[in-house]
């Protein structure tokens, strides 16, 4: 008896997940979706309905008959959500409704690194996210540029400087609320299946430049996560055999070519002093040659990049982000011939987005990991 539970109770918490993204989504589509009788629909959906997590949305004709149908979808303003992107300089967070939409932004700066320094600002900015919008709030999550295991313990963050670090633990004693943490790029991943320009899409490919270089994959609608996950793999890759060295001694890596501190070290020594990244795209804007020739060979490492993702993962949608995603503007024709140029003429033109929303996107993503790890909790009748 106890096993036929369990199994109910992931049922209903993948039914609650197709609602949570895809609604509001009919029953119909939904038996389709998940291979579950009508009858099987109504006895999962209705504990949902009774707590408010779920609504029926307005009546809608279904197909030649004619029939009315009632899709379902969430009740968006039943619950209160707060996503935190943990950065090397700064906390970001929003407050969100039930499908992580942002009510509210907030900024922390970290004065320094140390595990309670950190909580320290994560937890006054949880409060003053909370106070502010004057509701409860059902959970947090937490996104971070390193690995995690469980959703609960930062096993290595090495913009923090930190190693098995119980964060989950740590917030929950000071806030008093569930705390779910993640990789920043499979949070952002998550982000982008459930609100981004490319919901809906059942396979796509996120990749993230800034201060490092992160790669994230949906297949079958599934965010794909492993214990490495939050290793940052995808950046090192090996783009240009004659690029600059990472810091582990890769020559032109993924990283080598496209993070932030390569790209800003590469110009600074040809120049001869130091210099930041607005700066760089901006003589690149300009024309000035040396800056024209990094940001172009980076260029060219991006569509290699994504050329290689494309073809191994079998994916045709790329989502690109991260707060470097503005060398696009300065050489995304130079990354699409790049990219054109890997791929077999005959296969599916990749398509591009841009996500520049900056920390909101990845906050918000830590958000719906938390969303999802709230229904995960929950204890439904058989």
């Amino acid at each position: 008896m106890a096993e036929h539970q369990a199994e109910v109770s992931a049922s209903a918490r993948e039914l609650a997940r197709e609602v949570l993204i895809h609604g509001p989504i009919s029953r119909a589509e939904l038996g389709r979706r998940l291979g579950l009788s009508p009858a099987s629909l109504t006895r999962l959906s209705k504990p949902f309905l009774d707590r408010g997590w779920f609504i029926e949305a307005s009546e809608t004709v279904q197909g030649a008959t004619g029939r009315p149908a009632t899709p379902l979808d969430v009740q968006v303003d039943s619950r209160r959500f707060v996503g935190v992107k943990l950065a090397g300089e700064s906390a970001f967070g929003v407050i969100t409704d039930l499908r992580a939409g942002a009510l509210d932004k907030g900024e922390r700066r970290l004065a320094a690194h140390e595990v309670d320094a950190v909580v320290a600002a994560v937890a006054d900015l949880v409060v003053e996210l909370r106070d502010g919008d004057g509701v409860e709030v059902s959970g947090l999550g937490v996104s971070i540029g390193g690995n995690v295991a469980g959703q609960r313990v930062v096993t290595r963050a090495p913009f923090l400087g930190w190693r098995d670090v119980a964060l989950a633990d740590l917030l929950e004693r000071e806030l008093g609320i569930p705390v779910t943490i993640e990789n920043d790029v499979t949070a952002l991943t998550t982000a982008e299946q459930w609100f981004g320009d490319v919901r809906g899409r059942p396979a796509f490919a996120v990749v993230t430049i800034g201060a490092g270089v992160g790669y994230g994959l949906v297949v079958h609608d599934r965010v794909i996560t492993t214990p490495d996950s939050g290793l940052g793999l995808g950046g090192h890759l090996p783009l240009d055999p004659n690029g600059p060295l990472c810091g582990d001694g890769h020559r032109g890596c993924s990283t080598a070519m496209l993070s932030i501190p390569s790209i800003t070290a590469q110009l600074g020594i040809a120049l001869g002093h130091e210099v930041d990244y607005d700066e760089v795209l901006r003589l690149a804007r300009e024309g000035h040659p040396l800056a024209v020739s990094v940001t172009a060979a980076a260029g060219r490492a991006l569509g290699r990049m994504m050329a290689g993702i494309a073809n191994i993962a079998m994916v045709d949608t790329i989502v690109l982000s991260g707060e470097g995603v503005g060398l696009w503007n300065v050489v995304g024709d130079v990354a699409l011939a790049a990219l054109a140029e890997d791929r077999d003429a005959e296969a599916t033109p990749v398509e591009v987005h841009v996500d520049d929303a900056g920390f909101v996107s990845w906050a918000r993503g830590a958000a719906a990991v938390a969303i999802q790890a709230a229904l995960g909790r929950l204890r439904l009748p058989a």
